[in-house]
């Protein structure tokens, strides 16, 4: 047994299957603690226990992985004695959607120690159950006002799967995480990788946003094909929605607030707007790399050479007046015509005037 199976134990013996009809199943990691704005993270694997069958797959041995000094349990001190400690659990779990289709989920806290041996076991354990892709989630705080919808950014180690959904515009670099440790371990095993960010208004991170949550879920069902559960997750989004408005209502200094960001936001999604306006790529396509443009022209020489070889073979030599320059097809110029050569293509003798013309004949415009 290698140290990466080491650290988590078997609980479902048999590896998950690929689907009916032939394809992988898709990993959902939804690990707590990082990038988790709005606890849109952490509710999103919770809402899909709840609201899903499940059976464990694996368990991590969170002594090896978790720092309980920074991650401190919670104990229940009832009257006189203790009655209760909280358990924390990383654990990766067999579900189905609501068309009964397979997927993983992969929910707990986010491991404090041993990233890489972490990420390379999550990468085990995706090649032994068949995945063929990875969605991670991630909530972020962002200068964006509540009123306004969702949005969610897209990154991916096989761009045609973010195709459609907003991706990040510059180069960045962020803080790390074990979520994205485990991109990119299983990235190097050509398992397609996606993360998923939703933008959560600075102002409401710390409390639950359960719109960030819907957000992220959809997002997922986008690049995964899966159907989930969300219907419930709405009559939450509308209670937030209500405390939202009543005390921007109730304070002038928020509502200030509020007002600029949405000035911020829409500003900034009419340049986006006419950026995708007027670019003159269609639906889906990409600016070519540098190394698909020279391979374009190499095929494009090649092809050009393998012409002009084809029609120097039995050709025979040019007789006539005609220059390389006039074209393929150009006949003699006016200048070297016989004076009894019509430049309208008669016989020698056939001059023709004006005046021998049906005068019943019209022109385009219906005059004589």
């Amino acid at each position: 047994m290698s140290e990466n199976n080491r650290m988590y134990e078997l609980e479902y013996p048999a590896p998950i299957g690929r689907q009916a009809n032939g394809d992988g199943v898709t990993l959902i990691v939804a690990l707590q603690g990082y990038a988790d704005a709005g606890q849109a993270v952490q509710q999103s694997g919770v809402h899909l226990l709840q609201a899903l069958e499940h059976s464990p797959v694996a368990t991590f041995d969170v002594d090896e992985l978790i720092d309980y000094r920074s991650r401190r349990p919670g104990v229940t001190i009832d009257h006189d004695r203790l009655a209760h400690h909280e358990e924390l659990s990383l654990s990766l779990h067999a579900l189905r959607d609501t068309e009964d289709a397979p997927f993983l989920l992969l929910t707990g806290p986010e491991p404090d120690l041993r990233w890489n041996a972490f990420a390379a076991a999550v990468a085990d354990l995706a090649a032994r159950t068949t995945v063929t892709k990875v969605v991670s989630l991630y909530s972020a705080p962002m200068t964006v006002p509540h009123t306004r919808p969702l949005v969610v950014s897209a990154h991916s180690s096989n761009p045609e799967l973010v195709t459609g959904l907003q991706t990040w515009e510059s180069r960045l670099i962020v803080p790390g995480s074990a979520a994205l440790e485990i991109e990119l371990a299983v990235s190097r095993r050509d398992i397609d990788a996606v993360g998923l960010t939703a933008h959560v208004p600075h102002y409401i991170s710390a409390s639950d946003y359960p719109e960030a949550t819907y957000g992220l879920l959809r997002a997922t069902e986008t690049v995964s094909g899966l159907h989930l559960p969300l219907r419930a997750l709405e009559a939450d989004m509308e209670r937030i929605r209500e405390q939202l408005t009543e005390q921007v209502e109730d304070s002038h200094e928020i509502a200030a607030v509020v007002s600029a960001l949405e000035k911020q936001y829409d500003d900034e999604a009419a340049r986006i707007r006419r950026r995708r306006e007027n670019t003159l790529l269609g639906p889906g396509e990409h600016i070519p790399s540098g190394d698909e443009l020279g391979a374009e022209f190499e095929r494009f020489l090649a092809d050009v050479a393998d012409r002009g070889t084809g029609d120097d073979d039995g050709a025979e030599p040019s007789t006539g007046g005609v220059s390389d320059a006039d074209g393929p097809g150009a006949g003699p110029s006016d200048a070297d015509r016989d004076d009894d050569t019509p430049s309208d293509g008669g016989r020698p003798g056939d001059r023709r005037d004006a005046s021998d013309d049906d005068p019943g004949e019209t022109g385009p415009d219906g005059t004589e």
